[in-house]
């Protein structure tokens, strides 16, 4: 009974058009008082759920990844893909699709790296012929890997909250499944380009290579230092995300000094506005997981589910299915916050391996950045185009099925994440 007015407000909160942080806290509040709990529990868990180390690193990835989107890295970057891959029909598809991959190794945030990639590619590929609803959706599609592929906001944030999967094991976990997520994304993108003669008609300079990789050459670093760093045990995640930060503002005021002193504020402002929002949606999110786990509902509902299916395969589809529908409405941080407790003690009891039990979630939950109808990547990216989401319809249900099926590879192959961590030692 106490659990279905749980759930049963909540929902009626986000249908009243409340914020979602104010639906999980009104919804936690008006379960708490009903079960007889002390309302101090109410700041005390909020407090509990964001003094936590590992999340130093979301407010951190997040200005770090605002950094290099004004810094200039992402217009160095296309122009060394674009060297790389030539000019050919469908070309400039494939440089969106390979920047976005390489961005989303520095921001770790799908809409971050849309936003940034799209404002970049756009004018370009529109001017080349290509459909602004091709365009945005393949943006945005690519750009949603961000999540990914580690440095990830997500599973920092996955791993708070299931700490039996570690942060380096998550990242180690989530670079293959990533990069193969992206490459998916290929086919639909070149198959359409040919079918449709995108770009054909037109010819321009190829970039002089070395003159590209060159200017490149600080973006193309910024992983490797990231990632190495982690690696070497140099620093933690935490530590990593500052000296992206770091590293991202030597970048933007000494070399390439595209970012003044006044630019800096804007960043640090715009980024401290974001963080804000985030911290308290997982602030009062800690509440509502809290609230239903002491009064046992989500392993109440776990249980129930689990009885429900005696196929692990079964489980897994209805698992996806309930992610992917989640991902079209909400971001991947406030999904994992409503959805963890009842689905890890799931993960447990079919004996799933929690950290490929992550990666699974945030491929999915990277799918619902692109799906409509909310679609929060898809759309920036259209708002950046100009034109209404319904445009790009027809292109992104190709688009999802691509990265679909680099999930479902994932799924019936799980040594593509679990593989590299076991190597390094993290599993």
């Amino acid at each position: 009974m106490i659990g279905s007015v749980l759930i049963g407000l909540f929902l009626l909160a986000l249908l009243a058009g409340m914020p979602l942080a104010t639906g999980l806290g009104v919804a936690s509040i008006a379960v708490l008082a009903m079960a007889g709990f002390d309302q101090l529990a109410v700041p005390t868990n909020i407090y509990a759920g964001i003094a936590k180390y590992p999340l130093l690193a979301i407010p951190m990835f997040i200005l770090a990844g605002m950094i290099f989107e004004r810094s200039g890295v992402a217009i160095r970057l296309v122009r060394f893909v674009t060297a790389i891959v030539g000019e050919w029909t469908g070309s400039l598809a494939v440089v969106a699709v390979l920047v976005s991959m390489l961005l989303g190794g520095i921001s770790g945030s799908g809409p971050a790296d849309a936003a940034a990639v799209a404002a970049v590619m756009l004018p370009s590929m529109i001017a080349r012929g290509y459909p602004k609803g091709f365009s945005a959706g393949l943006i945005a599609a690519s750009g949603s890997t961000a999540i990914v592929i580690p440095p990830s906001v997500a599973f920092i944030v996955y791993s708070v909250m299931v700490p039996a999967a570690t942060v380096p094991a998550l990242f180690a976990a989530g670079l293959f499944p990533g990069i193969v997520a992206a490459l998916c994304l290929l086919v639909p993108a070149i198959v359409i380009s040919r079918k449709y003669g995108f770009g054909r008609d037109y010819k321009a300079a190829r970039p002089p290579l070395g003159k590209s990789f060159i200017e490149a050459i600080w973006g193309l670093l910024a992983p490797v230092i990231i990632l190495g760093g982690l690696r070497t045990g140099i620093f933690t995640p935490t530590e990593a995300a500052v000296v992206a930060v770091a590293y991202g503002i030597f970048v933007g005021m000494v070399v390439y000094r595209s970012i003044s002193f006044r630019g800096l504020f804007r960043v640090l402002v715009e980024a401290g506005e974001l963080s804000a929002v985030v911290l308290m949606i997982i602030g009062i999110a800690s509440v509502f997981a809290w609230a239903g786990n002491t009064l046992g509902i989500f392993d109440a509902a776990a249980k129930a589910l689990v009885g429900l299916h005696s196929s692990e395969w079964l489980m897994l589809l209805s698992i996806n299915l309930l992610l992917l529908a989640a991902g079209m409405f909400l971001d991947a941080i406030s999904i994992f916050l409503i959805l963890l407790p009842l689905l890890v003690p799931i993960a447990v009891a079919m004996g799933w391996d929690l950290v490929w039990f992550g990666v699974m979630m945030t491929i999915n939950l990277a799918i619902g950045q692109f799906t409509p109808p909310m679609a929060i990547s898809l759309m920036i990216t259209s708002r950046i185009a100009g034109i209404g989401m319904e445009e790009t319809f027809k292109w992104v249900i190709w688009l999802v099925l691509a990265m679909g099926a680099g999930l479902t590879l994932m799924i019936v192959f799980p040594q593509l994440a679990l593989w590299l961590p076991g190597k390094l030692g993290y599993l």
